[in-house]
């Protein structure tokens, strides 16, 4: 795990992995919030990933030493902003999730990572070149392959719920791209766990305030089911905080396509959804845009270390 200092020196590969990883730890959330959050309102939903996400937090801490400082911020109006658009993004998400078929949803809440490039350029003012450009833009097309031939909104018109489902999950997706900037922000100033505290806090106190709208029973399978998604949901917050610190928002971004090969793979053990050759051919190049990112960070990487080796001495 990586600490909590507020100014590591850049590290694209180590901020790509720690991606890949959090990646693999929320399609575990992701899993048990499908297998055990039907019926499930989408506010206690939130509440489950938030609340039990306090539980890995507060063990890496104890860990760190950091405990006792773990709500030390100086940038509480940051934390407070972060959190309230993450519980919107998630609400939002998981409302859709119940109105629209698997497809079509996880096809517009991809729309985040490529979202979260074009943000990261006019807002962080980071440097987006054509290669990254090029890579977001392959993956997309790649997830919009595999989930085409699925998309029964196509079929049947903007009418009934599902319309209603498409631009929930479209405000996710845009809500999410800023949760990913404001990250970013946040990193420079403030430590990886105290971010993911007060994100976890602040979620878990919102949705709460759904309790009034009414919330269900789970049964025990069900409440293992969530508790476990909550868990995972605070493990993959860790990780994907570290990655914003160790790399630019628009590098790491693209990588939220592994997910793609890791649920496809779960679809098909788990809840016995076949693989189709559209699928394999859209998986192959979401696959290989990623790899084009981890190859091009690379030789970006001798390239510099090249360049300070070649650099006159100052003064």
């Amino acid at each position: 795990m990586v600490a909590g200092e507020s100014a590591d020196a850049p590290n694209p590969m180590l901020g790509i992995g720690l991606k890949c990883m959090s990646v693999v730890v929320f399609v575990g959330m992701q899993t048990a919030l499908k297998a055990g959050g039907e019926g499930i309102p989408a506010g206690q939903l939130v509440f489950f990933r938030s609340f039990f996400a306090l539980i890995p937090v507060v063990v890496y801490l104890a860990w760190l030493g950091d405990l006792k400082t773990a709500l030390k911020t100086d940038d509480l109006v940051g934390h407070m902003i972060r959190g309230m658009v993450g519980v919107c993004s998630m609400v939002l998400g998981f409302f859709a999730l119940t109105r629209l078929p698997y497809p079509e949803w996880i096809t517009i809440s991809y729309g985040a990572p490529l979202l979260t490039v074009v943000f990261a350029a006019i807002f962080l003012k980071e440097a987006v070149r054509i290669y990254r450009w090029t890579a977001a833009i392959i993956g997309l097309t790649g997830v919009i392959i595999v989930s085409l031939p699925n998309l029964t909104l196509l079929e049947e018109g903007f009418e009934g719920p599902e319309t209603i489902g498409a631009l929930a999950a479209l405000g996710s997706a845009i809500i999410a791209a800023i949760a990913f900037i404001q990250i970013r922000r946040l990193v420079r100033t403030e430590k990886t766990a105290t971010i993911v505290i007060y994100f976890s806090l602040t979620c878990s106190l919102l949705s709460l305030l759904t309790i009034f709208l009414g919330w269900e029973v789970p049964s025990p399978e069900a409440a293992a089911l969530l508790v476990t998604a909550g868990l995972c949901g605070g493990v993959g917050q860790l990780l994907l905080t570290a990655a914003y610190r160790y790399a630019d928002t628009s590098t790491v971004a693209p990588f939220e396509y592994v997910s793609l090969i890791l649920a496809v793979t779960i679809g098909f053990f788990i809840f016995d959804e076949a693989v189709n050759s559209t699928t394999l051919a859209g998986g192959a190049i979401v696959v290989s845009a990623g790899i084009f990112i981890i190859w091009r960070e690379h030789r970006l990487g001798l390239e510099r270390r090249k360049a300070r080796r070649a650099a006159p001495p100052n003064g």
